[in-house]
This record gives structure tokens, C-alpha cells and sequence, in this order.
């Protein structure tokens, strides 16, 4: 480990700044969970209103935190992390448009949903194996362009089957 670095549960920090850090622990890490579990949570739940509508809605918002958080962590480390910050912007702006599609019922809004929403779940993937995938067992055996290939490989098709799958993305919904 670096003397510049902070070692938490065996993950490197590449800072000793203790408000960088704060933030990681405190805030990024934390809603980096819920948006796994709330998104999870909204794909493996009934689409219709209550439980699938209330955790994209937690996922949705905390995906907005989780990109402010990670828009502040990239800023103080420019240099390193501006990739962390695209995947960010790309991952929250997927989301806000699949959830603008459903929100405004565009033509084809379920498919438009579930490909933003689920394209947006494996950004956020992608982000956090790309910063820590060095570090994670088994993932540290990988060479780098698979922190980058491995969650497309397994999203993707999730996302193929559920629009192939979903009756309203199924059949056309012009307005």
C-alpha cells in the first residue's frame, strides 16, 4: 500500500485525506449498496405499481446521490478518475432518460425504460469494477478490460431477454 493511500477492509483509498475519505465511507459507499439492492430489487419484482415502482424510484434517486458523490470524489482527482466520472454521468443520464420515457409514456416508453434503467445499472457496474476490480478476489486475476466486459456481457442480455419478454415492450405504444 502507498504511503499516500488508505487501506479500509483490504480495499486501497487512494487518499489520506479525511474528507475524501469520509465521503467514500460515509456516503458513496453506503448508496452505492442501496442502488445494488433497489435496482436489483426493481428488475426481480412484478412491473407494476408498489414494489417495483417504489425501489426504481429509491434506486432512481440514490443513483442521483451516488453521481453527485462520485462527480465530487472524480473533481478532487481529476487526473485519475474523469473516466469514473463519465460512467457516472452516463449511468445517472440512462436512468433519467428511461425514467423520463415512463413518466411521459414517449412511443415505445417500456422499451425505452427498461433498456435506460437497465443500461444504467450495469454503468454503475462497470464504475465500481473499473475502480476496484484490481483489487477484488478472482477480479484481480482478470485482465482490465474485462472490469469493463464482464458487466455488459452479463447485463446486456438481461436486458435483451426482458424487452423480448415484457408484454408492453413487446407490442408497439404509440401514442
Amino acid at each position: 500500500m502507498a504511503s499516500d493511500s488508505t487501506d479500509i477492509l483490504g480495499i486501497e483509498i487512494p487518499s489520506t485525506d479525511p474528507i475524501f475519505i469520509g465521503v467514500i465511507v460515509g456516503i458513496h459507499i453506503p448508496l452505492g449498496l442501496a442502488c445494488v439492492v433497489a435496482g436489483a430489487v426493481a428488475m426481480l419484482s412484478e412491473k407494476r405499481r408498489g414494489r417495483h415502482s417504489a425501489a426504481g424510484k429509491v434506486y432512481y434517486w440514490c443513483l442521483f446521490a451516488l453521481f453527485a458523490s462520485a462527480t465530487f470524489l472524480s473533481v478532487v482527482r481529476w487526473a485519475e478518475n474523469y473516466h469514473l466520472f463519465i460512467l457516472g454521468a452516463l449511468s445517472f443520464a440512462s436512468a433519467w432518460f428511461g425514467r423520463r420515457a415512463l413518466r411521459h409514456r414517449w412511443p415505445y416508453w417500456a422499451r425505452l425504460h427498461i433498456t435506460g434503467m437497465g443500461l444504467s445499472y450495469v454503468l454503475m457496474l462497470i464504475a465500481f469494477y473499473v475502480d476496484n476490480g484490481k483489487q477484488l478476489p478472482l477480479w484481480k486475476d482478470l485482465p482490465h478490460f474485462m472490469y469493463w466486459l464482464a458487466p455488459l456481457a452479463a447485463g446486456v442480455p438481461f436486458i435483451i431477454w426482458a424487452l423480448l419478454r415484457h408484454p408492453l415492450a413487446r407490442k408497439p405504444s404509440l401514442p
